[in-house]
């Protein structure tokens, strides 16, 4: 089954770690016995700079399935293969931030941990929250952002470690509609750093937003 794709308007993606990074699911199958399977036989092939939504009713295993693709649970059928993945990010669908920590230092302390200097972790991470619209949040403290605010921090922060996976779970299960519609006009932005993204949900705004969806109902 194909994966439902729209075209990509932007072309400010940018890819660091060559041409052959991609994640490979080969018949995969899970559930909890061999006659009660979650899905099966889902082929696929998961590329940078794309978004892709992982959609189906609650219950279907749409983070078990994230676990798989993450390499930190093995499916009971197929298997996967990741292909210049070193580094695999994971956003919650409730923000964990430093509650005294500063906006700017969470995105900045990723950089630093690379080997950057204060000033130039500084500069890019203004370069990040303005990407996600947080430019004016800058020196507000993790704890008086609002909802949205700390969900699109997270996401800015999973770009900022550079991760060449990046698993998003539920951004906007935790959110109304407003703030949700807010996340959401940013969440492309998650794979211009050349990540591959996937994101678990169930809210068609959030699905309307990513590149590419993958539909666990076409594989039960």
């Amino acid at each position: 089954m194909p994966i439902n794709s729209t075209a990509r308007t932007d072309t400010g993606c940018k890819t660091t770690g060559g041409d052959d990074r991609r994640v490979t699911l080969d018949d995969v199958g899970h559930g909890f016995q061999a006659d009660d399977m979650l899905y099966r036989h889902i082929s696929l092939a998961l590329l940078p700079c794309h978004v892709y939504a992982l959609t189906g009713p609650s219950g279907s295993g749409k983070s078990t399935l994230l676990s798989i693709i993450a390499g930190w649970q093995t499916p009971t059928e197929g298997h996967v293969e990741r292909h210049g993945i070193h580094r695999v990010g994971w956003v919650f669908q409730n923000p964990h931030g430093t509650a005294c920590r500063t906006v700017l230092d969470h995105i900045a302390l990723p950089f630093i941990a690379q080997g950057n200097t204060r000033s130039q972790a500084d500069e890019q991470a203004r370069d990040l929250l303005k990407a996600f619209g947080l430019s004016q949040r800058g020196r507000s403290l993790f704890r008086d952002l609002s909802g949205g605010e700390a969900q699109r921090l997270m996401l800015a922060r999973g770009v900022a470690s550079r991760a060449e996976l990046l698993l998003v779970d539920e951004p906007t299960a935790q959110l109304d509609l407003n703030t949700s519609q807010t996340v959401n006009t940013y969440l492309d932005n998650v794979s211009l750093s050349g990540a591959i993204v996937v994101v678990a949900t169930h809210d068609s705004g959030t699905r309307d937003a990513c590149t590419d969806v993958i539909d666990l109902k076409d594989y039960q």
